[in-house]
């Protein structure tokens, strides 16, 4: 409805400003006045109708030094997308652009356009232009490009529920967090966006490159929340190769100030570094959340698959570290917070949360030694078993695999009873299928209705090692009852498939919001890099 108002009066007001292009044959002025329309159609909300652009976040298109003197990159744009810093102008952009749905020929048309609006005067773009470059790019043809665009129908709702989707995104994200009001989404570089739950409407309040020193390496940051002073906790790791050893730099970041009522110049609240981790597995900092006692709790990830000893020179040797593969308690009325280990032996809990009742439950991956996936009950001084036990196995995984320290004793994952993920009643699993990845985690308490209260829901992202058979994209609920010692599940199938599902949050009237990384629902996706959406869950008619 507004793109539709928007158009009606841009085409009435004639607001197109043509370079100093006077006469142009009947061929050209075509494809202008079909690309003026496809502008509208495609570009408009992030360009605006001046071709301004928005200021550090989208390059303007009016007067456009990029655009008129960069062809083949001004193509490239619409068929695969931008990232990453650009100049246009003399100002540096450093902004997410998906990949337009436009075949050659109407590619061409918005491209002649745009190069001969707002001031700009350049040489028409044919479909034979794009095509050339469209080969060149990841998406080599346009029927390509229209299967990696296409997001995957909703999965089928349990009864008295709905689903639906709230808002697609322009970027990855890693996590969500909730003031109550909005949605907060995070991604890799750090940036910030918020989203109305209303309306969808989408606005970026962080730069990753405002805050985040791009020197110590390429963020990764993986943990946002808020406090109870609506400050922004944001967790961030950086791979550092300038010393002689690989390094982690580990930084939580704490908004300092508001802006338009919007959290505002994060700081460097908390620093530490370790050396990085062998191969693939640094897992890094991720989730931050408050618990019941006003602290925050971190989870750091293991720099390891399972304390492997590796030998390259500019890696550390030994395994895991005394802040690795832990979870940590940092106290927030602290300016220069003391590190308090927590509990041990985890190797990556992406997600974590608490019940009514003040216990602590979090998500863990295994490794690639085909060992089940955990969700542990974590209390203060436990050991749930990285890098010397995995799941309830009493075997080593791994010929390197270290003995277990003299006196540790090791807790147990929560059993799984299924009948999903993995679980049997006559033989429970420790705790989910291998390699499922399960990440978010949220507890729905007395105020939701049964059959959901008092039970807890799970995304799980899904395979990152190829297996014949797919685990994970989906939502998991299960209801965990105290038994002797341990802990037993219900687990049940409540969506799939999803599109890797990473991360899920509450919101208000009983509402769950589902972060979908991507828009891949099985391990044999070819487009996996394209930005995934947010679904809203409502456990309620």
């Amino acid at each position: 409805m507004f793109v539709n108002r928007l158009i009606t009066t841009f085409l009435l007001t004639g607001s197109v400003v043509f370079g100093a292009q006077t006469a142009v044959d009947s061929k050209v002025q075509g494809q202008i006045n079909r690309g003026k329309l496809l502008y509208l159609q495609h570009c408009v909300i992030c360009h605006q109708s001046s071709g301004r652009g928005s200021p550090g976040t989208f390059p303007p298109l009016a007067n456009s030094d990029y655009l008129t003197k960069n062809k083949e990159g001004s193509i490239r744009a619409i068929v695969e997308g931008l990232s990453g810093q650009l100049t246009v102008n003399g100002t540096n952009y450093d902004g997410v652009m998906p990949p337009v749905l436009l075949d050659d020929a109407k590619g061409a048309d918005v491209l002649t356009y745009v190069r001969n609006a707002f001031g700009n005067s350049a040489e028409p773009v044919s479909a034979d232009d794009v095509r050339e470059v469209r080969a060149k790019s990841r998406f080599p043809t346009y029927e390509k490009l229209v299967k990696a665009h296409a997001y995957p129908a909703l999965p089928k709702a349990p009864e008295g529920t709905r689903l639906r989707e709230l808002v697609k995104l322009p970027d990855h994200g890693t996590r969500m967090a909730s003031d109550g009001k909005a949605l907060y989404v995070l991604t890799g570089g750090g940036d910030v966006w918020r989203v109305e739950v209303s309306s969808g409407k989408t606005n970026q309040i962080l730069r990753g490159k405002d805050y985040i020193d791009r020197k110590r390496g390429e963020p990764s940051a993986l943990g946002l929340t808020f406090d109870r002073d609506r400050r922004l906790y944001i967790s961030c790791n950086q791979r550092n190769e300038n010393g002689v050893l690989v390094t982690n730099e580990v930084t939580i970041f704490r908004t300092t100030e508001m802006n338009r009522g919007e959290p505002a110049k994060p700081r460097p609240w908390f620093y530490t570094t370790y050396p990085w981790g062998i191969g693939p597995f640094n897992h890094g900092v991720s989730h931050v959340a408050f618990g019941p006692d006003g602290m925050l709790y971190v989870s750091s990830g293991s720099r390891t698959d399972g304390s492997e000893p590796g030998t390259d020179p500019r890696f550390y040797k030994g395994g895991e570290l005394t802040n690795t593969a832990c979870l940590w308690r940092l106290n927030p009325a602290e300016e220069h917070p003391s590190l308090e280990i927590f509990c041990d032996g985890l190797r990556n809990a992406y997600g974590f949360c608490w019940n009514d009742r003040g216990e602590l439950f979090a998500t863990d991956n295994g490794p690639d030694a085909d060992a089940p996936e955990e969700l542990n009950r974590l209390e203060r001084g436990k050991h749930y078993g990285f890098p010397f036990q995995f799941s309830n196995w009493t075997n080593k995984p791994y010929a390197y695999t270290p003995d277990p320290p003299l006196g540790v004793t090791f807790t147990r994952p929560v059993a799984n009873s299924g009948p999903a993920a993995g679980g049997n009643i006559d033989k429970p699993l420790y705790t989910f299928h291998p390699h499922s990845s399960p990440a978010g985690i949220v507890y729905l308490g007395k105020d939701y209705p049964q059959p959901w209260r008092d039970s807890f829901l799970i995304v799980r992202y899904g395979h990152l090692i190829k297996k014949p058979q797919d685990h994970g994209f989906d939502l998991l609920q299960m209801r965990i009852e105290k038994q002797g010692d341990g802990y037993l599940a219900k687990t049940t199938t409540v969506l799939a498939p999803l599109g890797r599902p990473l991360d899920l949050v509450l919101g208000a009237n009983r509402k769950v919001y589902i972060l979908e990384y991507s828009r891949q629902t099985d391990n044999k996706g070819e487009f996996g890099s394209m930005p995934g959406r947010i679904l809203e869950f409502a456990l309620s008619e």
